[in-house]
């Protein structure tokens, strides 16, 4: 590992691709390998949480939706995501009043989502700025 992991921010609205995103922003904090930051904070202007942001460590947006809603709040700082990922480019479908598909979630973690982590973690901190791409299809 390279100096501190990535911070992620996801979206964490009140639909099942929302819901999903904040749960594998969850995991990945769960597991080392990344730091789940509060959105929230940020897009709500909160001070420290803006200037965590604005640090300059490595980002990863995990947004459930096009409307894109952590990558905007992020952009509202000043902050532009290292890597952003889109679930729903990803076939999740959001759905309103329900729960994510556990299965699917794993897909997604396992295929996109940590792969992408992991490649942000492994950048020298040199390379804070740059883009990853992990869109490549499955």
């Amino acid at each position: 590992m390279t100096g501190r992991p990535p911070l992620v921010y996801s979206c964490s609205g009140c639909s099942s691709a929302a819901q999903m995103a904040n749960h594998l922003a969850l995991q990945l904090d769960r597991a080392g390998v990344a730091e789940m930051s509060c959105i929230a904070g940020v897009g709500g202007g909160v001070t420290g949480l803006v200037r965590t942001a604005q640090s300059g460590r490595r980002i990863l947006a995990l947004d459930g939706c096009i409307l894109k809603c952590a990558s905007a709040c992020l952009t509202n700082a000043g902050v532009v995501a290292d890597t952003h990922l889109v679930l729903s480019d990803y076939g999740v479908k959001k759905r309103q009043h329900a729960d994510f598909d556990a299965t699917e979630a794993r897909r997604v973690y396992l295929d996109k989502v940590l792969p992408a982590a992991r490649a942000l973690l492994a950048l020298p901190a040199a390379a804070t700025g740059e883009t990853v791409d992990v869109s490549t299809s499955s």
